[in-house]
């Protein structure tokens, strides 16, 4: 087995939800696995048209510091976090969503971006996933 990175995404924060995904598709172009378990805050990122809706997790300011990050990025050249998801697929990335959560928030399926999920789980696809992995992160 080759060496892996899991990580649990329970933020939606935009920021956050940039850095799993930055590390994750850097963990797959360095020819490690690399798979993200979306749970709470996290899993409503993968709701249709929500992948970058979420706020930014400091200096939010009612959404004007959210813009202010979004027009740096650009501006930066930053790929989006359609990209980024989209190259995390195409270089065999896996998603894993939490089915406890989408109980708990009254999601189904049918809201959620399923052409990007692998997998639906709880908490013990996560630790399967995550018992040989050799990075696992919180974010």
């Amino acid at each position: 087995m080759g060496e892996k990175t899991v990580i649990i995404l329970h933020s939606g924060d935009m920021d956050k939800v940039y850095s799993a995904l930055i590390i994750a598709n850097g963990a797959l172009a360095m020819g490690m696995e690399a798979s993200i378990y979306f749970t709470f805050w996290g899993l409503m990122r993968l709701k249709k048209g929500e992948l970058d809706k979420g706020p930014l997790s400091k200096m939010n300011m009612l959404g004007l510091g959210r813009q202010m990050i979004k027009q740096r990025m650009n501006k930066a050249n930053v790929a989006s976090l359609e990209r980024l998801m989209n190259d995390f697929k195409e270089l065999g990335g896996k998603i894993i969503a939490c089915e406890m959560t989408m109980e708990i928030m009254g999601l189904s399926k049918e809201e959620l971006r399923t052409e990007w999920i692998d997998e639906w789980g709880a908490v013990g696809s996560y630790i399967q996933e995550a018992r040989n992995a050799n990075v696992t992160l919180f974010i």
